[in-house]
């Protein structure tokens, strides 16, 4: 390469807009914004299709086939461990046929050579399926939307007081991307004896926030995000959608409550109501500005461990599958986001 030719692709590389490192205020996790690579929104259309099920293969809708549910819904019943299923069931909850943790009488903790430790994995998994077999949440009607998340709800409260149960996770996966095993649209409850360490992490940093300041770090990430307007997608009188500042994936949502509530599970109907609407508007945004791609969703909620979390603030993050992690991500835990989030965020907001 000639010194001329150096010279050349030097200044063409500085004439472009720097990458910027930023830093998730809630984790501490830094993230690169590659503003470098100089992405158009259209660029992260979804190319890829899951596989399709005909119905009449499809395991998750012959429930006779599956273990026996624990609620059911028909369009204006909730049904708790029914003894038949209704021909007009519209949302079921049943348990895991091939569940990863299963229910103990006794959690057993185990080391080897003073430095590994194993715990005996003692939880529950359950799904949450809409009857529907060709319908996902962004095509669902607002009351089958409301009817999962009361489903969310309700088995939340109903696990919260089992034995070895300290957190539960309550998420959603579309798409063999997103690891779906099945395309029929479903939900997937797990809860665990122990809390993870990134949950964690944001748990410390949510009450050295309040301890330091006397306000909640996601309230003022709220306040900051409304007066901007920049990154913000939609609100209503509940619930602000934003793209984060320090977005860990391109198109990355998050829906929080805009008062200051810690514990998803004491959502109010009309709060139901709300939250069933950003979210399902949300999607439907992602889907026809992204072409349909696969994505996670996921809800973030105080653990139910019976200590106090007033500093933490619950939340539903959207995560469309745009990019695969490669080994930069994989080997530095550091995420890069391909599209600035306030591009995202006007992106998505050209798509209402």
């Amino acid at each position: 390469m000639t010194k001329e030719t150096l010279k050349k692709q030097t200044k063409k590389t500085e004439e472009k807009i720097p990458s910027e490192l930023r830093l998730d205020t809630v984790s501490e996790d830094w993230v690169i914004v590659a503003k470098t690579r100089g992405k158009k929104p259209d660029a992260f259309k979804s190319h890829s299709k899951s596989a399709i099920i005909a119905k009449k293969d499809c395991a998750l809708c012959k429930l006779e086939e599956q273990l026996p549910p624990l609620l059911i819904f028909t369009r204006n019943e909730k049904i708790h461990n029914p003894k038949e299923i209704p021909s007009d069931w519209t949302t079921v909850v049943i348990p895991n046929k091939f569940p990863a943790l299963t229910p103990v009488n006794e959690i057993k903790v185990e080391t080897e050579g003073g430095i590994f430790e194993k715990v005996t994995a003692g939880g529950f998994c359950e799904l949450v399926i809409t009857s529907d077999h060709d319908k996902y949440i962004a095509d669902m009607e607002l009351w089958q939307v409301m009817q999962v998340i009361d489903a969310y709800q309700q088995r939340y409260l109903d696990l919260m007081g089992e034995k070895f149960v300290k957190y539960i996770s309550i998420f959603h996966n579309k798409g063999s991307m997103a690891g779906a095993s099945q395309p029929h649209n479903h939900s997937q409850i797990i809860t665990t004896p122990l809390i993870d360490v990134s949950l964690k992490y944001s748990l410390v940093n949510a009450q050295k926030y309040w301890d330091e300041n006397k306000k909640c770090l996601y309230c003022e990430m709220v306040r900051v995000e409304k007066k901007g307007g920049k990154r913000v997608f939609y609100e209503n009188d509940d619930f602000i959608a934003f793209c984060p500042f320090a977005s860990q994936a391109a198109f990355q949502i998050v829906i929080t409550p805009k008062d200051h509530l810690p514990y998803f599970e004491r959502i109010t109907p009309e709060q139901k109501r709300n939250l069933a609407y950003i979210l399902q508007i949300s999607l439907q945004a992602i889907r026809k500005g992204l072409n349909d791609p696969d994505y996670n969703f996921y809800i973030k909620t105080s653990p139910c461990d019976n200590q106090d979390y007033k500093a933490y603030h619950w939340h539903l993050t959207i995560m469309p599958k745009t990019d695969r992690p490669a080994g930069f991500e994989i080997g530095t835990e550091m995420e890069i986001c391909s599209i600035e989030p306030e591009k995202a965020a006007e992106f998505l907001r050209s798509q209402l």
